[in-house]
């Protein structure tokens, strides 16, 4: 059983340019982790292209080898590392998180 991690946010910025700065800077972070985080299979980071007012700024899609590794992914030094560099970068956050069988 996988467990996929899908994490939406909306992002600070006063004008285009400071909104793409801020999802460029949240996107370099979160694929800085590939690589350091037990248990997780996949990592992509989504930048959104419709433009429409109800769509969030940027997605996070990753994938763990189990509940147990999405736990301490939470906890994870270099995971609370981004978030703290974050800060109040982001206005809004959305998250969803569902186990999918491995035969799927």
């Amino acid at each position: 059983m996988t467990i996929k991690h899908i994490v939406m946010w909306n992002l600070r910025g006063e004008s285009p340019q400071e909104k793409a700065h801020a999802i460029e800077f949240l996107r370099s972070r979160f694929e800085g982790l590939r690589g350091q985080i037990p248990g997780m299979l996949q990592l992509e980071v989504g930048v959104d292209s419709s433009r429409v007012g109800y769509a969030c700024d940027v997605v996070l899609y990753s994938v763990f080898d189990s509940q147990e590794s999405l736990a301490s992914y939470a906890t994870h030094p270099a995971h609370l590392r981004v978030r703290d560099e974050l800060g109040d970068l982001r206005i809004s956050r959305h998250q969803v998180d569902y186990a999918v069988s491995d035969a799927a």
